[in-house]
């Protein structure tokens, strides 16, 4: 069987583990909130409806492209790209390229940033190979401007936060709705998170402070993770009707 992801790869422990990819999911709620492209996500009503829905159908469709085989991972990327296209048809504009590269990269971030955070720094070669996996479906989505490497990623990804975030009524409604879908306890740790895993210039924008009361905690958690007890403390923080999809994250290799 031909895979999209080498099943040695850094990118399936990454994508495998429920820990990372709810960091990963905590800094994707930020700069959705602070894209200056939101408002294609306002225009079909989903994303301030059900905005954890919204966001967790993203990751899930990342995932299920880092751990299927690589023609039904291809046919994952082209459903997303027809969603997309059917998106544009229905407003009658076209979505920025940019905003395109802007949700790529937020994935290539995010996945190297929370698995630095919970796990280990990366070495340079899995830094490449978290990039050239999702170079690989920007490519198939047809994403224009796209950097070689990482190397060239790296620029671009700083040109690109700070040109294309702002905060703006859209940032203030989605957090209001963050608020709404996921409790004030909920929310509270949600902040905290960002605080842990998004770039400077988002926190910036999002003016949630510099300290963060998880950063201890991160601690205890890897303590309790050793000794299978993370689920007791995941009961704890998690929305009742997300624990089954969350808890299905956990892939064992």
């Amino acid at each position: 069987m031909n895979l999209f992801v080498d099943k040695q790869s850094v990118v399936r422990k990454i994508w495998g583990n429920s820990d990372t990819v709810l960091f990963i999911f905590a800094g994707a709620a930020a700069e959705f909130a602070l894209n200056k492209a939101v408002d294609w996500l306002y225009f079909t009503g989903r994303l301030p409806a059900d905005p954890i829905g919204r966001l967790f159908s993203t990751v899930a469709y990342a995932r299920s492209i880092v751990f299927s085989e690589i023609n039904k991972a291809n046919n994952a990327i082209d459903k997303i790209h027809s969603i997309h296209t059917a998106v544009e048809e229905n407003r009658s504009a076209k979505i920025p390229d940019w905003a395109y590269r802007d949700v790529l990269f937020m994935l290539i971030d995010y996945s190297i940033r929370s698995y630095e955070l919970l796990e280990r720094k990366l070495t340079p070669a899995e830094k490449e190979e978290v990039f050239s996996t999702f170079l690989r479906v920007g490519n198939r989505m047809q994403i224009k401007g796209l950097p070689a490497s990482y190397g060239e990623w790296l620029p671009m990804r700083e040109q690109h936060l700070k040109e294309d975030m702002i905060h703006s009524a859209y940032t203030t409604d989605l957090y209001k709705q963050y608020r709404k879908h996921l409790g004030t306890m909920r929310f509270f740790i949600l902040r905290q998170a960002q605080i842990l895993v998004v770039p400077a210039q988002v926190n910036k924008l999002l003016r949630h402070g510099k300290i963060s009361i998880l950063k201890p905690v991160i601690f205890f958690y890897k303590f309790f993770r050793t000794f299978k007890m993370d689920w007791f403390l995941k009961n704890l923080v998690l929305p009742s009707e997300y624990k089954a999809q969350i808890k299905a994250l956990d892939i064992a290799e």
